[in-house]
């Protein structure tokens, strides 16, 4: 019984979406690995922004930094 856990950024992923990412992790795990979708299961965690950092930054921090260098020439 294959278990992923996604976890994303909140920032307002609709059902829509989730229901798009745990439907294409259940199908790839079948295509790839043969795993039966009826026991995979697939969770989906929505971080805060001031819980989740990248690079030694908060993910704001982070994003503005890369921004900025992107938009130099």
């Amino acid at each position: 019984m294959p278990y992923v856990n996604i976890r994303i950024t909140r920032e307002g992923a609709t059902p829509a979406q989730k229901a798009e990412l745990i439907a294409g992790v259940t199908g790839l795990l079948q295509q790839v690995l043969g795993k039966n979708p009826a026991t995979t299961v697939v969770t989906i965690d929505e971080i805060d922004f001031e819980n989740w950092g990248i690079g030694g930054l908060p993910v704001l921090d982070y994003r503005a930094a890369q921004a900025s260098k992107e938009q130099k020439p």
